[in-house]
């Protein structure tokens, strides 16, 4: 006699899909979780490597690069810092096509570059951003330390931080420890800000709450904030320490809440007027930022440190002690 095999009824394949379902729903926060534990360990990677970087560069030129070299008329943009350390990233063949002596605007052939190295893995804006019909920039999401507030007073830089406008800064001039100096951190690119308000007034208090960044105006762009990895100023390659990582900055045009940077004059355009930044350290990592030190560790720095501690941690000779484990 011939024994039929017994089918699988509906109800039980519909349990058996239902378990199925339950088994991925519990897995794919475990993944998801090892990847971005894995986008944030080679994010740190690049930081390490911007830090080698830093130091090779100061060990055979006795000075770190300046954050720009401004003519202070309104005329040029100047290269940033990241650009000079190209030579020392293995990266030879792009730093060889700048001619440091011209401006941005006439070299469009290097700023459309991706350079892997200045972008996060866990970027989600890794794209062109066009700049008029024919120009086009690339991002980046490791900006220098450019100081608290006051970022310069023209001809020359005036930041607490390491980089300075016009000035190249000696590790010797780094009195706090290069162990207890920031010297790169993570930013979003494509970031929202202010610029060029001719505010605030000179002597201006830092400000305290986020809230207050607003008032002091400007001429608002929606998404270009770091976006120019070959632009020396502060919102295109820089960061403050005004406000700890992922400090939400709000900021309401037409209607739409945004998270801003600000820049008051930007570096260069004015002989006279003095440039303030309050520029965030961001990132997409959970609960903080990578930071590189000035001694060339990288640390997770979470983002419920204090605004004393980050501030301590920014000045490169305020004398502070940095006493929370941050």
């Amino acid at each position: 006699m011939v024994v039929g095999r017994r089918a699988f009824t509906l109800v039980e394949l519909l349990v058996v899909i239902a378990i199925i379902g339950v088994l991925v729903g519990l897995l794919l926060p475990a993944v998801q979780g090892a990847r971005e534990a894995a986008r944030r360990m080679s994010c740190q990677n690049n930081l390490k490597q911007l830090g080698l970087c830093l130091h090779n560069f100061e060990s055979a030129r006795k000075k770190l690069p300046p954050q720009g070299d401004y003519q202070t008329n309104g005329t040029a943009v100047y290269w940033s810092a990241q650009t000079r350390l190209l030579p020392y990233a293995e990266s030879s063949t792009v730093h060889q096509l700048i001619d440091y002596t011209k401006p941005i605007a006439q070299q469009p052939q290097v700023a459309r570059i991706r350079i892997p190295f200045l972008i996060c893995p866990s970027e989600i804006n890794d794209k062109e951003r066009p700049d008029g019909p024919t120009f086009v920039h690339y991002p980046l999401n490791y900006a220098i330390n450019v100081g608290e507030w006051l970022i310069m007073q023209p001809p020359q830089g005036k930041g607490t931080g390491v980089f300075l406008v016009n000035q190249e800064m000696k590790l010797a001039g780094i009195t706090d420890g290069t162990s207890n100096t920031l010297g790169m951190s993570e930013v979003k690119a494509f970031t929202p800000y202010l610029r060029d308000g001719g505010n605030p007034a000179s002597d201006t208090p830092v400000p305290v709450r986020p809230e207050d960044v607003a008032g002091f105006g400007g001429e608002f762009k929606a998404d270009s904030g770091h976006t120019e990895w070959v632009d020396a100023r502060s919102h295109q390659t820089g960061f403050t320490t005004t406000f700890p990582p992922n400090q939400r900055v709000p900021y309401l045009h037409n209607g739409i809440p945004y998270d801003i940077d600000f820049n008051s004059m930007r570096e260069g355009r004015s002989a006279t007027v003095p440039t303030y930044a309050v520029v965030t350290s961001r990132s997409y990592h959970v609960g903080g930022v990578n930071s590189l030190l000035m001694d060339g560790s990288v640390r997770f720095v979470s983002q419920g440190i204090s605004p004393g501690a980050w501030k301590a941690l920014g000045t490169r000779s305020g004398g502070e002690v940095v006493q929370e484990d941050w």
